[in-house]
């Protein structure tokens, strides 16, 4: 009998084992399906050709091409067309000049339609001018810094505009699927720094193997998935637009945005934000050549730039995280306090990796550096994120989308202020291709002038995330539903930086 029993229990035993492995594999394979199922259940709710563009635009376009890129560049400007250092920081600066001009594609794709479609028209434009702008870049031999910088300000172009497509693709959305907003933005971001992550750690490789130019001849390709983007994407038709009625809704909209910009309640942040962005210079062409130079620098390979770029890219999404689990309802005075604070102090690190304190410590360059640039970022988001928090909050009803564009403009032409102090200030230190005794002097300036905004705090608002900070009377509107979608074209760039 005690056999029979102890028999019993082993197959009890025995059946639970199994079915406990049962349900661990069943757990695994449900938490590795998810993302697909995820992403199919948008795609039957949106149309498969939405996930696809945003996969395509944020993913691949501006994640993977914008890592591969922005170390392409640095290299063709250093090796190819063999500049300065403050040169190469003014030309960072001019091809962001399209996106200073947002609310320009903004406007055209809410309100000039295209032979009847008013996205689809511009992927395909945007498209067409990436792949011609990269193809031109990487097969003139001998291209003169003027037409180089033209054609590289052209890609800048093309992203821009496809950038602003797409979002005006995931508002449209936001509105039509109101339940659905939060998984399109998480699409965008998760997008975004999976590609990033991504362009990054293969970008050292592809340096070295095919050249700065050879880049370029790689990224023609995500332009051309842009372009295919705007063949397939599934956009109902407008037949018998009338084209009179655009420059009415083009001065309306203005009208709008200049009623709003006079207010104190937005004038005011607007004002700190572009301080605070326009005093942090860049030098980062400067410590690029550094970090570069074999003589008086730790003489980094394509491999290691790129590998540290991409951990810089993993530090600004553990910034992403830190925020939303932790600080995003935290008041904006006293956030914006102790980030820009801690952007200042951070940048020491750049001071002691420049003046070789590190390794009187036993750090070697590179790990030094790797932790200097995933903090750096990490900062650096932290200290963003609050600011298109603020930013979207200034947003009144009706013009939120173009309004949106219009500020994040102003915070672009601050960054374009930055990358050519940073430039003059390079200049004026004699710090050149060569040349780098005063390069400590430009990251201690620097330095300083990032904790200068802090006098002007008291120009933000005390509020937390989750208050209004406009009043009552500007959160009225009069809009109808039409022009309010038509206008909100922005919504999806909170989770964007992001170059």
């Amino acid at each position: 009998m005690g056999e029979e029993d102890g028999e019993e229990e082993r197959l009890t035993i025995n059946e639970g084992n199994a079915m406990e492995k049962k349900g661990r594999k069943e757990g695994l394979w449900e938490l590795a399906s998810a993302p697909m199922n995820w992403i199919r259940m948008l795609s039957e709710e949106m149309h498969w050709s939405f996930v696809m563009g945003v996969v395509f635009v944020y993913g691949i376009n501006q994640g993977l091409g914008g890592g591969l890129s922005r170390v392409g560049t640095k290299y063709y400007w250093k090796d190819v067309q063999k500049v300065q250092p403050s040169e190469s920081q003014v030309y960072s600066g001019i091809t962001s000049i399209p996106w200073i001009v947002k609310p320009l594609w903004g406007l055209l794709t809410d309100v000039v339609p295209i032979a009847g479609y008013r996205r689809r028209p511009y992927f395909i434009l945007a498209g067409l001018l990436g792949v011609i702008a990269m193809i031109s870049l990487s097969l003139n031999r001998e291209l003169p810094v003027v037409f180089a910088l033209l054609f590289l300000t052209l890609g800048s172009t093309s992203v821009a505009i496809a950038d602003v497509a797409i979002d005006a693709c995931v508002a449209q959305n936001s509105i039509t699927h109101p339940s659905l907003a939060a998984d399109m933005i998480s699409l965008c971001g998760f997008s975004s720094s999976i590609g990033a992550l991504i362009g990054f750690s293969i970008s050292g490789f592809l340096v070295h193997l095919i050249g700065p130019k050879g880049v370029f001849g790689v990224l023609s390709i995500p332009a051309g998935l842009v372009f295919v983007v705007g063949v397939l994407f599934n956009e109902p038709y407008m037949p018998n637009f009338i084209y009179k009625e655009v420059y009415q809704k083009l001065l309306d909209a203005s009208k709008a945005m200049l009623t709003t910009l006079k207010s104190p309640f937005v004038w005011r942040p607007c004002m700190y934000m572009y301080v605070s962005l326009a005093l942090s210079l860049n030098i980062q062409e400067g410590m690029f050549y550094w970090y570069t130079d074999k003589k008086a620098g730790p003489g980094f390979s394509q491999e290691n730039i790129g590998f540290m770029f991409s951990i810089g890219s993993v530090g600004s999404l553990l910034g992403v995280i830190l925020f939303q689990n932790v600080l995003k309802d935290h008041p904006f005075r006293r956030l914006l306090f102790w980030t820009q604070l801690l952007y200042g102090i951070s940048g020491m690190l750049d001071l002691m990796l420049v003046l070789r304190l590190n390794l009187k410590f036993g750090m070697p360059d590179y790990f030094f550096v790797v932790i200097d640039e995933a903090v750096s970022q990490m900062i650096n988001r932290l200290k963003w994120m609050p600011l298109l928090v603020l930013t979207s909050k200034l947003c009144p009803p009706g013009i939120e989308g173009t309004f949106f564009a219009l500020l994040m403009s102003i915070d672009n032409f601050g960054l374009l202020t930055a990358s050519w102090g940073g430039g003059f200030l390079l200049h004026i230190l004699n710090v050149t291709r060569t040349h780098f005794d005063s390069l400590w002097l430009a990251v201690f300036i620097r330095n300083v002038l990032r904790v200068v905004p802090l006098v002007l705090l008291f120009l933000v608002p005390n509020s937390d995330p989750s208050s209004s900070v406009l009043p009552a009377d500007m959160l009225k509107t009069n809009v109808d539903a039409e022009t309010a979608e038509a206008n909100n074209i922005e919504l999806a760039a909170l989770v964007e930086n992001t170059t």
